[in-house]
């Protein structure tokens, strides 16, 4: 069993750095960089470039999770534990995103990197929040967001892009195909077809990765320029300070007591990590989250299960940012707010924090609504933030990005659905790209689909 191993590793070694995925998101995040800021005429136009790319793994994710789900909980046929995995899942993402809300209200307050600004709201320019602030009527109440789960329509689920109601029809539909038995069987074997091609899209369209990164970059730097990131600079550096805390005093804490390596999980999935650094969205590694953490020992069903419920309920990164703007934004307006009214905005968010689901560039709408509902700082402050919130946001999915694959890896661990040998030999050797040809149901998780 060694021998294909090492003969494995070896020839992962002498791959060519100029071809790992990782090295060119990078170098075309440089190339960006530079661009942006010499040529921002030529930059400002780049942002299609980005947008096509994230529009394509849009397009992709539905049918992904529909075909995971499928084939997951079809193939094990046990009700009982989908209903354990998503009751574990939940109550990890709860405890872990109000540590980040908590951190990140105690990092922002010993710091304060909004006192001594004295922005006079008078001066302050609101029509460019007023598009963010229609958008809050979408997380207004609790009992609207569980209803809008269930979709109109089996197709509007995936014509609407929500991943919730994705999985909700995906986990009914698997339930469907387990309580007919071996009749469901041609279906299995299409749904895992279709998965297979879907990967093999994937695996095609990451190659234009770096190029979507490039374009990204260049635009983002092109429209707002240093000068913007110079004159926030304290509350972009607090934010960076923050995610990093989060990483190393919640993260790895947890890693490691479920006996994994935190920095070798974050090399495994570096390509992911910069590319969502690159586009500020974390749907554009979705697909390949799915197969390396496959890869690494998860079984399917929960994968399938954990990963796309964490992309709504466990914003980590998410939510250190609402606490930092937040705090910020009452800071610069000399906005008086003391522990028990951070206290009441800390509740409010546990639960507005959720509504960012399935809402195109949530976070700042989220926000507006969190704001309004707290009722103490100027909805209007949010103008403020909106030339940094790029720059922001970068950290945020990063962070984000982290979490869910913590979180995933988490839960099947303690629901003893990890294979501790994958886990182990994966980790130590880093993610083969030559493997990504048939996705992960055949390749990774093929034992389980079959049963």
């Amino acid at each position: 069993m060694s021998l294909p191993g090492k003969a494995v590793t070896q020839s992962r070694k002498r791959r060519p750095f100029y071809r790992d995925l990782s090295f060119q998101v990078l170098a075309g995040m440089a190339l960006g960089i530079a661009t942006g800021y010499l040529f921002p005429k030529f930059g400002i136009n780049l942002q299609p470039v980005g947008d096509a790319f994230i529009r394509i793994i849009q397009m992709l994710i539905g049918p992904i999770i529909f075909c995971t789900v499928c084939s997951g909980i079809a193939g094990v046929k046990d009700f009982k534990k989908v209903g354990r995995v998503a009751i574990k899942a939940l109550f990890y993402f709860e405890v872990v995103t109000s540590l980040a809300l908590a951190l990140g209200l105690v990092v922002i307050n010993v710091l304060k990197p909004g006192v001594g600004m004295n922005v006079d709201m008078h001066s302050v320019h609101s029509a460019a929040v007023d598009a963010y602030v229609a958008k809050a009527h979408h997380v207004v109440t609790t009992s609207e967001f569980l209803l809008n789960v269930i979709p109109h329509t089996a197709f509007s689920a995936f014509s609407g892009g929500d991943v919730l109601q994705v999985l909700f029809f995906s986990v009914l539909f698997a339930f469907g195909l387990a309580a007919i038995g071996d009749r469901a069987k041609p279906a299995l074997d299409f749904i895992d077809s279709v998965s297979g091609a879907l990967f093999w899209v994937i695996g095609l369209t990451m190659k234009i990765a770096p190029i979507a990164a490039f374009g990204a970059i260049a635009f983002t730097v092109s429209k707002f320029g240093f000068g913007t990131l110079l004159s926030l600079g304290k509350l972009i550096l607090e934010f960076y300070l923050t995610c990093a805390l989060f990483i190393v005093l919640i993260l790895w804490p947890i890693a490691r007591l479920n006996g994994f390596s935190l920095l070798r999980l974050m090399r495994y999935i570096g390509a992911e990590l910069l590319l969502v650094i690159g586009t500020s969205s974390s749907e554009t590694v979705f697909p390949q989250l799915i197969d390396k953490l496959e890869r690494l020992g998860c079984e399917q069903s929960v994968v399938g299960l954990v990963l796309p419920t964490a992309y709504t309920f466990n914003h980590d990164g998410t939510c250190l940012y609402f606490a930092a703007a937040a705090v910020f934004l009452a800071q610069a307006t000399n906005t008086p707010m003391g522990w028990h009214e951070q206290l009441v905005l800390l509740a409010v968010l546990l639960l507005t924090s959720k509504g960012a689901a399935g809402v195109s560039g949530a976070a700042i709408a989220v926000l507006a609504a969190t704001l309004a509902a707290s009722n103490t700082i100027p909805v209007e402050s949010i103008a403020l933030i909106l030339g940094i919130h790029k720059a922001m946001s970068s950290a945020f999915v990063f962070t984000n990005i982290i979490g869910n694959s913590v979180a995933t890896i988490v839960v099947a661990n303690w629901e003893k659905a990890l294979d501790r040998v994958a886990l182990t030999r994966e980790l130590k050797s880093g993610f083969r790209p030559s493997d990504v040809q048939i996705g992960p149901i055949k390749q990774a998780s093929g034992s389980s689909a079959g049963h």
